[in-house]
């Protein structure tokens, strides 16, 4: 979960999501960064836009 708090930071301080940047944000909070799983994040979210996600997800009605 983590991997992906990097990815919402920098989205949120308009960084770019690229795999030095979510290294640098996980090492800075003192994770083990695993290389494997930074790549697979940036290819996952390549083509996504976070802020509709977001806001996708803000509006889905809660599980009863």
């Amino acid at each position: 979960m983590e991997y992906v708090y990097a990815a919402l930071i920098l989205n949120e301080t308009g960084e770019e999501i690229n795999e030095d940047n979510i290294t640098g944000v996980l090492e800075a909070a003192g994770v083990d960064v695993e290389e494997s799983r930074v790549k697979a994040l940036v290819a996952a979210l390549e083509d996504v836009d976070i802020e509709e996600a977001i806001e996708t997800a803000a509006a889905a009605p809660a599980a009863g």
